[in-house]
């Protein structure tokens, strides 16, 4: 059974790394869009999927009017943010815990008030923890029963998957590395979708029983409309419930979307939240820049994802350290190169920028006349390498000699990658 599993064991560990990869340094999460828990929620709800009632609040009072509006037995309280471990997380306020329970409406407003402009710290924030602005209100349901749902894309299988667990609420790629066979898989076929009798399936292996696997199957169906509808790459359930009362609620979700796919999807992705991230790397998504700090003190300007990790590790080979990964892309233009350097040039780490460009469907000759422009108009004061090779490269080379700038060229990448170590200065 281990074998066929692996794929989708991989699967479960990329799912986590989509979640919670994070630079060299630590210091910013790297993530594509993200949504905030009460949007994903939005998403289902609005898709016919059975969530739990909620209202979402900026202000403490407008919390306490969400919890008198519920009239539920049970309120339950959450901080949002984009990190994990948020009911054990600390606020600077003093409160402990980013998700608290009550039955009374008016210690919701207490709560939100200790939390909403304070910053709250869990195990992957960073130090100084997130600011959190907003506040989701719900109602608590009681969970008799948790179980694992997923749908996600298997390169294995050349499309989507469901993938489903009685055992939730738990880490599920510790279930399928110990229990596999309590790992049930589906296979969707792209033309056919979720038929009803994979959907009945896969509730009944979920453990769901007599009315409730009717209607198990039908939120299975519901979630895969969704997957569908907003080109996602994953939706992942955990846990998906079943409460005393015979009720079948999704009461978290994870989405991943395919960030090709924003064109269509315009109203999806202007809910991406970028206060969490990097204020580097959201200046460089408006100039189409793939932009991720790191810790060192040598800018990497580069283009190609493969060609950026090959700098990054040649720098390290020779003693430095990458201030950062950026990737130019292919159709890149002048004004992408400007803005190239002026975020590198943002970064107060930087000591050196190192330029190693391959010109496929680059023109080298672009790439020379953006970096003499940012020279000039930015000026630049830092040690700057330059290596470039491909397409129209001598007319590069010339333009770059004739500037009259101090710009030191390399013959190749270990070349360009021992000068840029070089180049920063002793202390």
């Amino acid at each position: 059974l281990v074998f066929p599993l692996t794929p989708l064991y991989c699967s479960f560990r990329l799912i986590r790394e989509r979640k919670t990869r994070t630079t060299r340094g630590g210091k910013h999460p790297r993530r594509w869009l993200n949504l905030q828990e009460y949007q994903s929620k939005k998403l289902m709800q609005d898709n016919g999927v059975t969530v739990q009632r909620f209202f979402v609040a900026d202000s403490a009072s407008e919390a306490l009017e969400a919890a008198k509006r519920l009239k539920a037995k049970e309120i339950v309280l959450k901080a949002q943010i984009l990190a994990g471990g948020r009911g054990k997380g600390v606020f600077d306020s003093g409160l402990k815990g980013g998700v608290h329970l009550t039955k009374d409406p008016a210690v919701v407003g207490e709560l939100a008030g200790k939390m909403l402009g304070f910053s709250l710290t869990t195990k992957q924030t960073p130090k100084e923890g997130v600011k959190v602005k907003t506040v989701m209100v719900a109602e608590a349901l009681d969970i008799s029963r948790e179980t694992y749902f997923a749908i996600l894309m298997d390169r294995s299988c050349n499309g989507p998957v469901m993938v489903g667990s009685p055992q939730g609420g738990v880490d599920i790629e510790e279930v399928a590395a110990t229990t596999p066979e309590l790992i049930f898989k589906e296979v969707i076929d792209i033309f056919e979708g979720v038929r009803d009798d994979q959907a009945l399936r896969m509730a009944a292996n979920l453990g769901f029983k007599g009315p409730l696997e009717r209607q198990a199957a039908d939120q299975i169906k519901r979630l895969y409309d969704l997957f569908l509808k907003v080109d996602a790459t994953q939706v992942e359930v955990n846990p998906l419930g079943e409460t005393p009362e015979g009720q079948v609620v999704c009461f978290d979700a994870k989405i991943n979307f395919d960030d090709n796919a924003e064109f269509r999807q315009k109203a999806v992705f202007a809910m991406d939240d970028t206060a969490e991230s990097d204020p580097l790397e959201t200046e460089a998504a408006k100039y189409d820049l793939k932009y991720i700090g790191l810790d060192g003190n040598i800018a990497c300007f580069v283009n190609g994802a493969g060609l950026a990790m090959a700098t990054c590790d040649i720098i390290d080979l020779h003693g430095g350290k990458p201030a950062n990964f950026l990737d130019l892309g292919g159709g890149v233009k002048e004004n992408q190169v400007y803005a190239a350097f002026k975020l590198l040039t943002a970064d107060p780490k930087v000591e050196a920028i190192l330029v190693n460009i391959f010109g496929g469907i680059v023109n080298c000759a672009i790439i020379a006349n953006g970096i003499t422009k940012a020279c000039r108009e930015l000026e630049l004061k830092v040690p700057l390498v330059v290596r470039l090779e491909g397409t129209n490269v001598q007319e590069a080379k010339r333009i770059l000699s004739e500037s009259g700038l101090p710009i030191t060229s390399a013959t190749d990448l270990d070349d360009a990658a021992k000068k840029a170590v070089a180049a920063i200065p002793k202390k």
